[in-house]
């Protein structure tokens, strides 16, 4: 005789578990994609500090990729080129700079936001199985105490 629906509900409790860690793997997936928003974010503010205060005729490093940089005299700060994103690009005015750096940076925001509430939402799904793991597991330990208590009864009765 056996303890039987173990089993089953062992399966159960295994798919739950798997889909939690891969919830949590897709939660942690979301906050490297935050933090690296954010780093975007803090570039934004650094060349939105520096120019404020280059000035035409300052000695710049510029990057030429792979960790090299060339330095460069500022010929003219009336010609900077700002990124717009998918690989395009404008020559804009100082000002002109600085409120598309600022437009991005609130466009990031928002992108920040659809994450954060994506993350939620799989941490409150993740939650609810967790508890609907619970509540399994107490199932079953309430069946096998029973089981037991039946098998106990039944030893009892063979005794008299």
């Amino acid at each position: 005789m056996s303890l039987g629906g173990g089993g089953q509900g062992q399966q159960q409790l295994q798919q739950i578990s798997q889909e939690i860690q891969a919830i949590e793997d897709e939660i942690e997936e979301l906050e490297t994609e935050i933090e690296d928003l954010r780093q975007e974010q803090r570039d934004m503010d650094d060349a939105i500090e520096a120019i404020g205060q280059i000035e035409t005729g300052s000695t710049v490093q510029v990057p030429l990729g792979g960790g090299a940089y060339v330095r460069a005299e500022i010929q003219d700060l009336d010609e900077i080129v700002v990124s717009l994103g998918g690989d395009y690009a404008a020559e804009l005015e100082e000002d002109d700079a600085v409120d598309a750096l600022e437009q991005r940076k609130e466009a990031i925001d928002d992108q920040i936001d659809t994450v954060n509430e994506e993350k939620s939402d799989l941490e409150a799904e993740s939650q609810q199985l967790e508890q609907q793991a619970q509540q399994m597991q107490q199932q079953m330990q309430q069946q096998q105490m029973q089981q037991m208590q039946q098998m106990a009864d039944e030893g009892d009765d063979g005794d008299e």
